[in-house]
């Protein structure tokens, strides 16, 4: 015996809907993705070969980390996809006016569709917040090691604000030693310098204690200045060396609670340059609620039985989606750039697409 789907409020048409909208959402995952892993192994295969890539390596590593990545990020387009395909094929076999003449409503008739959206909408949320960051760890130190076959071991030039009016300043760092060189702390109390530490060397001992070595301490007072030398000091100094190699790409590897714990932990530092941490972590809550208004865009546009039917429905459909995923690029470009606040950025496409859909929905056949 199947289950009935009458005990939770459905009828027989709902479930159709969301057996047809969830079938062909993931036919078209892996119909796409199929090209788009072929495509890519093509392109790679010279790196995998020379530089001795294990094929389990490939397989479970750099193809599971490749396709749940490059599935969330065109979401919103298969989303579309699979609504325009079969609610145009159903407006084609004038299933859609049958439906509605029976006495169902257009916004009843949402109803399935939305349930199937809330569906993607889970996992897209799901994926990019906790499946996909560990994910995608795996992902580029595979092509550090396989396909770039760089890693660097070192930081240079290593200048940042450590906490509010400190500055950390290391000239080159190494990872194999935990010793920094040409080190300097500037501390200041709004414009004016209250103090410099500089050293030769500065040593991570753990947690956030660090061992400095040849140092000199001035302090200034005025125009008074006390100057004190010595061979080693421990100090504590609010950052760890991980920190000195964070760079956009690190948001990806972050899950949502390490993200949200790192903004945090930087803004309470005063550091401003983390745009694009915030980027991320705004797109993990942006893009799964894209797929609620793809749907509502995609069913009231092709709900409608036209001269050119699904062809016509599928290149409006596609102009669209891609004009969402350049839309939400460019405002990602600006928020970076510092030309708008990366939540505006990040919500922007949907609040557009929103109106967008709104305007569809009523006026779509009723």
């Amino acid at each position: 015996m199947g289950f009935d789907y009458r005990k939770i409020g459905l009828k027989r048409i709902d479930t159709y809907i969301i057996k047809k909208f969830l079938g062909t959402y993931f036919y078209s995952i892996v119909l796409i993705l199929s090209i788009a892993v072929v495509f890519d192994l093509t392109e790679k295969l010279d790196n995998f070969f020379d530089n001795n890539a294990p094929l389990k390596a490939i397989v479970f590593v750099y193809y599971m980390g490749f396709i749940p990545f490059y599935m969330n990020m065109f979401s919103p387009l298969f989303t579309f996809i699979a609504v325009i395909f079969f609610t145009s094929k159903m407006a084609t076999n004038t299933e859609i006016i049958a439906i509605l003449a029976s006495g169902v409503s257009f916004r009843r008739l949402m109803m399935p569709y939305l349930i199937s959206a809330a569906v993607i909408s889970g996992l897209a949320f799901v994926l990019g917040g906790y499946v996909i960051p560990p994910a995608n760890e795996k992902l580029l130190d595979f092509e550090d090691k396989y396909v770039k076959k760089f890693k660097s071991n070192n930081a240079r030039n290593v200048q940042m604000e450590v906490e509010k009016g400190v500055i950390l300043y290391i000239e080159r760092y190494e990872i194999s030693e935990n010793r920094g060189y040409r080190f300097s702390l500037e501390k200041f109390d709004g414009k004016s310098l209250v103090s410099r530490l500089t050293a030769e060397t500065v040593t991570w001992d753990s947690a956030y204690n660090w061992k400095v070595s040849n140092y000199q301490q001035r302090d200034f007072n005025g125009m008074r200045e006390k100057l004190t030398r010595g061979i080693d000091l421990d100090t504590v100094i609010n950052v760890q060396p991980k920190e000195f190699f964070i760079s956009s790409k690190e948001s990806a590897q972050m899950n949502n609670t390490q993200l949200r714990e790192y903004l945090e932990r930087q803004k309470n530092r005063g550091v401003g340059n983390i745009q694009a941490f915030e980027d991320e972590y705004y797109k993990r809550y942006s893009m799964p609620l894209a797929a609620f208004i793809m749907t509502l865009i995609g069913v009231s546009l092709s709900s409608r039985k036209v001269r050119g039917g699904m062809g016509l429905h599928l290149g409006i459909g596609l102009a669209l989606s891609s004009l969402y995923i350049l839309f939400s690029t460019l405002s990602t470009t600006f928020s970076v750039s510092g030309a708008m606040s990366p939540f505006a950025a990040v919500w922007l496409p949907n609040f557009v697409f929103l109106l967008v859909g709104i305007y569809l929905y009523r006026t779509a056949p009723k």
